[in-house]
């Protein structure tokens, strides 16, 4: 096995998943669709919280959304649900995004930079400490 960079092993996740703005995501949660938020504890208490979304750290993901596992959330209701997987800039959330494709679900995608460009768009003040 030849190393890889970090940017190459991003650029194969982001091949696999498609990245919604912030416009996309009015109707996600109206289709029954869920916001992910897998940021950890510190970073969402320094820079707020996106209504709607659900907290699953990022350490769990792969766990809470194994529909063959006893410890999948009630939320999670088939491969085909939207899911969009967030973190602070789009980074981490691609890998997250890509991983849920791994396991089946066919409508996982991240939000492309983040919850800060979310913040930015919707004209919300970051927390801070």
């Amino acid at each position: 096995m030849m190393p890889r960079s970090a940017d190459e092993l991003m650029g194969d996740a982001r091949a696999r998943i498609d990245r919604l703005t912030t416009e996309q995501l009015d109707g996600v949660l109206d289709e029954g669709g869920l916001l992910i938020d897998i940021r950890p504890e510190a970073q969402r208490a320094a820079e707020g919280a996106l209504p709607g979304a659900l907290v699953v750290e990022r350490n769990v993901l792969e766990w809470r959304f194994d529909l063959s596992g006893p410890h999948h959330l009630e939320q999670v209701t088939g491969y085909d649900q939207p899911v969009v997987v967030f973190c602070s800039e789009g980074y981490a959330s691609s890998f997250a995004a890509a991983s849920l494709r791994e396991l089946g679900f066919v409508r996982a995608a991240d939000l492309d930079g983040g919850f800060k460009a979310w913040a930015a768009s919707t004209g919300s003040e970051l927390a801070g400490p």
